[in-house]
């Protein structure tokens, strides 16, 4: 007997023993074996399409939000747009209203400056006046120490009012 060649019984027996455990193993252990090889091979082929739905739904969720954020950069860009459009209408009406109330404050001074003005002049008109009427009096009290010059004097006088009127 050699270690290479084994014996024809040996080999019978090994074929038989063989034959009985692939029979038994095709019976009972293959269908078992293929079904969880089934079943695994169909949670992978889950998880796959399961995979590829996430991956889907985070395609559109990313499109989604980078839509979102475009539309809320135009928001933010169109209200800082109208912010800056308010402030600067508020700073005009505040100039505006500055200025009219500048105009109001100068108007009333040029007012109150022709007014004092002209209770200046009255009261200079009014001290001349008197002034003029207390030297006519002296002067008249000096020239007209007589009745007849006194008279002559009012004559003149009406004469002259009448006149200019």
């Amino acid at each position: 007997m050699s270690l290479l060649v084994p014996d024809s019984g040996l080999l019978f027996w090994m074929l038989l023993s063989f034959g009985v455990v692939f029979i038994i193993l095709a019976k009972y252990g293959f269908p078992v074996i293929v079904k969880m090889v089934e079943s695994r091979k169909d949670y992978i082929d889950q998880s796959l399409d399961a995979a590829k739905e996430a991956n889907r739904q985070l395609s559109a969720i990313k499109s989604e939000s980078e839509a979102i954020l475009a539309k809320a950069h135009e928001e933010q860009t169109k209200i800082l747009n109208e912010a800056m459009a308010t402030r600067d209408r508020i700073i005009q009406e505040a100039k505006e209203q500055a200025r009219l109330a500048g105009q109001k404050q100068l108007e009333e001074a040029k007012r109150q400056i022709a007014a004092e003005k002209e209770e200046a002049i009255r009261d200079i008109r009014r001290q001349v006046a008197v002034l003029s009427v207390d030297i006519a009096e002296k002067v008249l009290r000096k020239n007209l120490d007589k009745k007849q010059e006194q008279m002559a004097m009012i004559d003149r006088l009406l004469d002259e009012v009448v006149s200019r009127s």
